[in-house]
């Protein structure tokens, strides 16, 4: 056997885990600095438990949450986009007619189709909304894509 070429060897090296040591082995080297053994690996143990390895559960925790807010974000702004949800005043039928569809309790678009649907002489039938208004109110519903 050739002398100095084998690494020395200690037989009660340290296993350090968490600045605590656990047990002795023997090693190459006097102190062993690990993360896992058997006494915390899940394989051994039976539960689980998450390793943070330079913050990647952090991150991985902040991706998700902001993937969650955009989301909702989206699901804001489809609702948004609906135009059953705008208000009577988004179509612009002027203050008279306006005023007399929120008298009738006609507050939103889907409201607005909602008697449309039982027809003309429902909307015709509240004070304040002739003809023109009418006209008006369909014109939208028609540039909305709501009605043919």
């Amino acid at each position: 056997m050739k002398e100095k070429i084998h690494p020395e060897w200690y037989p009660d090296a340290k296993v350090i885990v968490e600045g605590e040591v656990v047990m002795t082995v023997g090693a190459t080297k006097p102190e062993l600095n690990v993360e896992i053994w058997s006494g915390t690996h899940p394989f051994y143990t039976g539960t689980q438990r998450l390793l943070d390895t330079e913050g990647q559960v952090d991150r991985f925790m902040r991706r998700l949450r902001k993937r969650e807010e955009m989301r909702e974000m989206q699901e804001v702004q489809e609702e948004r986009r609906d135009p059953t949800n705008l208000s009577v005043e988004a179509m612009s039928l002027g203050t008279r007619a306006t005023k007399a569809l929120e008298d009738g309790g006609v507050t939103t678009v889907g409201d607005v189709l909602g008697q449309l649907n039982e027809g003309d002489d429902a909307l015709l039938a509240m004070p304040g909304i002739g003809q023109k208004a009418l006209i008006d109110i369909k014109r939208f519903l028609r540039a909305e894509g709501l009605i043919d």
